[in-house]
């Protein structure tokens, strides 16, 4: 299953080898030439669709030259109009998107950009809990795909925030760093609260204000440099002045054994982003755990966003190995009814070999657990629920610490056109037992009733201590369930109280006053809105 696209997990980032090819429609010229399909916009008749490919790579503003992306081959776009791009966008949603008779076929000339048409593509339905059915519906410049899925390189600080309790308190701390980053390297920690940005407050709600804000926090121009004060946990502000570079993103972190008061030997690792550059990394914390022959393993998944889906079933293998998964697989695509049904993704594949995603099988060490600790947040999403429902699929037992997942089931294949890269729900998955329905996110709880509760503690996400401290209290509480098999009592009650986290990457373009609740996306597959990484 690991070359079937929707995947995309296996697909990797597919580095546009699906969609920056051939132009429907024309004679396939990809030399910027125009022909009698250019000089004339088409025309919207309503329920009336013709196929994606007439409109492909037809752009208001092609670009020209070679693409440095795709081995210097020239760019496919042919000079045409807005119109055109829109009704790509239009019959591709009706091709993919996997509620496509959910969507409002509306005139696409009513609306006055490609970016705005392409917003409202989508449902408008709600679940049972009111929240929207489609909360994953976005794009990005693919030359920012491009660079973070070949390279794992964001612009920014190497600063991951995290808004906590409602977001109109503009209370913003420091969740993680990247390692060696500008800010890891000044002295930015975990848990540090934003105070002001290049003079203005925090709480600033003024236009002006607002914009600064934004621009200093979420999207600074690489090699700008912006002053931002903090107050850090031991009361003490501190002023930093920081030019944002491109950051390699450090997706595993804090490998490290502890050994428990029943003397039992626990791995921890930090798991940030389903990417394709962290595949060493966990290969060598695996490998390190081997070596320390570790009776348990907790996976701190707060941060994670998703990312390759092939990723996720490998980590599962890594963890279960083959004397538990049992010829069984991982995760099986559920697609709208005008897609051929997908064989299902195993938990391995030995053909797995996708551009720098190239890894055998064979090569994938394994620690035979029958069971693994999962540190969770409402940001641990799409391919790090994958992960836990997978497990959940062949009866690897899963002990969830943290809080209520993110809820989202469902996948896309990033889709280039005209410069620009489309996300759009185009399936959901199940797992070995047929179950994939946990829109509303995994809920640990120690009595588990539905199918979405996981064994486990709600433990408010701790600030005051950094990621991998065996103090930190979401670690200490996992820590506590091994050696007891129940949660710590003094904590479960003191921190259900705790304000709600709702994540933010360190580049968001949603205003400040209302930003959005993605974390540092990973732009593949199972993930979130990544115009704001």
């Amino acid at each position: 299953m690991t070359k079937n696209k929707s995947f995309y997990s296996a697909l990797l980032l597919t580095y546009s080898t699906l969609s920056l090819v051939g132009c429907g429609g024309s004679s396939g010229d990809n030399n910027n030439t125009q022909n009698s399909q250019t000089t004339t916009a088409p025309t919207w008749t309503a329920g009336s669709f013709e196929p994606s490919d007439n409109f492909k790579n037809y752009c208001d503003t092609p670009r020209t030259g070679n693409d440095p992306y795709n081995d210097n081959n020239p760019y496919p776009d042919i000079a045409a109009t807005s119109m055109h791009e829109k009704m790509w966008l239009r019959s591709w949603s009706d091709e993919t998107y996997l509620w496509y008779d959910e969507i409002a076929d509306n005139n696409p000339q009513n609306f006055t950009s490609v970016a705005e048409y392409f917003a409202q593509l989508k449902t408008e339905q709600t679940i049972d809990s009111g929240d929207n059915k489609d909360n994953f519906h976005f794009s990005q410049p693919t030359e920012d795909f491009y660079k973070e899925a070949q390279s794992g390189v964001t612009s920014g600080y190497g600063i991951n925030w995290v808004f906590i309790g409602e977001q109109s308190d503009r209370v913003l701390r420091v969740a993680y760093l990247e390692d060696n980053s500008p800010a890891s390297l000044m002295g930015f920690k975990r848990g540090d609260t934003v105070l002001e940005v290049d003079g203005v407050s925090i709480t600033d709600t003024t236009e002006a204000g607002v914009n600064t804000l934004n621009e200093g926090l979420f999207s600074p121009t690489n090699g700008d440099s912006h002053t931002i004060v903090v107050r850090s946990n031991d009361n003490s502000e501190k002023s930093f002045t920081i030019t944002a570079a491109n950051i390699e993103q450090s997706p595993v972190q804090n490998v490290k054994t502890f050994t428990s008061s029943l003397n039992k030997e626990v791995g921890y690792m930090q798991f940030n982003s389903h990417i394709s550059i962290a595949q060493d990394g966990l290969i060598d914390a695996v490998n390190t755990f081997k070596a320390k022959n570790i009776d348990e393993l907790i996976i701190d998944f707060r941060y994670n966003g998703g990312g390759l889906l092939a990723m996720s079933a490998q980590l599962a293998y890594m963890v279960a190995g083959p004397a538990n998964i049992q010829n069984r697989y991982f995760y099986q695509t559920i697609q709208n009814n005008k897609q051929a049904v997908e064989s299902p993704l195993g938990f391995i594949d030995q053909e797995v070999d996708y551009s720098t995603f190239q890894l055998k099988s064979d090569e994938l060490p394994n620690l035979n657990l029958s069971k693994i600790y999962v540190l969770s947040t409402s940001g641990t999403c799409s391919a790090s629920e994958a992960f836990i429902n997978g497990l959940q699929g062949i009866d690897t037992e899963v002990i969830l610490i943290g809080d209520t997942t993110c809820g989202k089931p469902y996948g896309f294949t990033p889709t280039h056109n005209c410069a620009t890269t489309y996300y759009t729900i185009q399936f959901s998955g199940a797992n070995y037992k047929g179950f994939g329905d946990y829109a509303a996110g995994f809920s640990p709880t120690f009595t588990p009733q539905a199918n979405a509760d996981i064994k486990g503690c709600t433990i408010a996400d701790d600030f005051n201590n950094q990621l991998g401290d065996s103090n930190e209290e979401v670690l200490a509480a996992a820590l506590y369930y091994i050696d007891n098999e129940s949660c710590p009592i003094a904590i479960e009650q003191s921190v259900n109280k705790a304000p709600t986290a709702q994540f933010s990457t360190q580049n968001t373009t949603v205003p400040l006053l209302k930003p959005n609740k993605s974390i540092h996306l990973n732009n593949m597959d199972l993930s979130w809105p990544s115009e704001n990484k």
